[in-house]
């Protein structure tokens, strides 16, 4: 999926496995974003309607329920080396970047949430 998301997305985190769809938290490439917003702002329709074109791509090429990523949310916070989001060699820990941000995951998959970017 970053490779899907890319050059926007830095690293991907799924949610959903005790959900009946999948999404994903996405820690973007601030650095390749700017460009599209001006600036720091993820929430600019330039840069979400890019995610969203490269999740609509990734979704039309699942070839399952369990690997078509329904929708996604931008984190504006990097991951955390203090808070045990990413470990000792460098990756993430997906658990505790689900723990942390539950709100985030929460947000996921509220079907009234502005912030989340749809596949379709």
């Amino acid at each position: 999926m970053v490779s899907a998301l890319a050059p926007l997305a830095k690293d991907v985190v799924i949610a959903g496995h005790d959900r009946d769809d999948v999404a994903a938290l996405i820690f973007p490439d601030l650095d390749a974003c700017r460009p599209l917003a001006g600036g720091d702002d993820l929430d600019d329709p330039k840069v979400r309607e890019a995610f969203r074109k490269r999740l609509a791509a990734f979704a039309a090429k699942a070839s399952g329920s369990a690997s078509r990523v329904e929708r996604i949310l931008l984190l504006a916070d990097p991951p955390s080396l203090d808070a045990g989001e990413i470990t000792d060699k460098g990756s993430l820990n997906q658990r505790a970047v689900l723990r942390r941000r539950a709100e985030a995951v929460a947000a996921l998959y509220n079907p009234e949430s502005e912030t989340t970017i749809k596949a379709h």
